[in-house]
């Protein structure tokens, strides 16, 4: 039962009611997921069942790079309306050494959307993560696209460069040849 009392102005409530105001919101993040990225990107998501309005998560997505290359992230969550589902917050890139970037919000409501475009990235680890809340009792779900695409050492565009020189002058060796 709830008692009101007022002391000199001040409106206090007691009893179970004012209890039950101060739940702390469910954490239902999916475990750490590995990537496999060996050929050149994979698909991941996260599927909510219904009864988790006010639940957060933030998911993360762990993937290792053997050598210079970027990483692109798409993600998307959609919904019938903006009250239902899920709302993604966050999409962001760490590395070893902490947070080195978040994606970019491109539109959100019904549909919420998100993407990043990393730069060049040394070999390590790595991880994405993205974070949001359950906004209704309604199941919800988002899923991701990774991609990653190997970006060659200088050495590699000196022996090409040096190639293609190879290549013009032998061919103008020919052509002074055939006209003499």
């Amino acid at each position: 039962m709830m008692k009101i009392k007022t002391l000199t102005g001040i409106l206090v409530m007691t009893g179970a009611a004012f209890l039950s105001q101060g739940a702390m919101a469910a954490d239902i993040s999916n475990p750490d997921t590995a990537l496999d990225l060996s050929s050149g990107a994979d698909y991941v998501g996260h599927l909510i069942t219904g009864n988790h309005a006010g639940d957060t998560f933030t998911d993360k997505y762990t993937f290792t790079l053997t050598g210079a290359s970027t990483i692109t992230g798409d993600l998307l969550s959609y919904t019938s309306n903006a009250k239902n589902g899920l709302d993604i917050t966050n999409l962001a890139l760490y590395g070893t050494s902490g947070l080195l970037m978040t994606g970019d919000q491109v539109s959100t409501g019904a549909t919420d959307v998100w993407q990043l475009s990393s730069a060049v990235l040394g070999a390590g680890n790595y991880y994405l993560a993205v974070s949001g809340s359950a906004v209704s009792k309604s199941a919800g779900s988002y899923s991701l696209g990774v991609t990653v695409t190997p970006v060659p050492e200088p050495e590699t565009y000196a022996m090409l460069l040096g190639g293609l020189g190879l290549m013009g002058v032998v061919a103008r060796r020919r052509k002074q040849s055939g006209n003499a």
